[in-house]
């Protein structure tokens, strides 16, 4: 019989080095006064989480707002696994350097539309856990 999983708590930088092994993750914001998630691509740069987009609706709603944003790494069959959140508000990426930075390095482009509208989340607080079938 397999011992139960347990879930343990994840550090800021366990946090950090998890986000950095995924490049989809989902977006949780507020729409017309209700959750909305979207699956977005991204890329760290250093705490803050990137999002490569297209410039839709939701998108400008978002730029301003706080926001959720989940990574996460489950298997099923063995019990395992990790989920990594952080809390922060979104900003749209204006500055013309910091776009040109950006873009050089990714995330890609997975929408086939122009997305080169990015926004930044700056984290404050990040949450994480690990499933584990014994302790890390």
């Amino acid at each position: 019989m397999t011992a139960p999983a347990e879930m343990y708590p994840l550090t800021e930088a366990e946090c950090l080095d998890l986000l950095k092994t995924e490049v989809v993750g989902r977006l949780v914001f507020t729409e017309n006064a209700l959750p909305a998630i979207r699956p977005v691509n991204f890329m760290l740069a250093g705490r803050d989480v990137v999002i490569r987009t297209v410039p839709e609706a939701w998108t400008h709603r978002v730029a301003g707002a706080v926001v959720a944003f989940e990574v996460d790494r489950i298997d099923s069959a063995a019990h395992t696994g990790w989920s990594v959140v952080l809390l922060g508000t979104a900003t749209a990426l204006t500055d013309a350097e910091e776009l040109r930075r950006v873009t050089a390095v990714g995330p890609r482009r997975w929408d086939t539309r122009h997305s080169d509208h990015y926004l930044r989340i700056r984290p404050g607080q990040f949450t994480g856990r690990r499933l584990s079938l014994s302790s890390p």
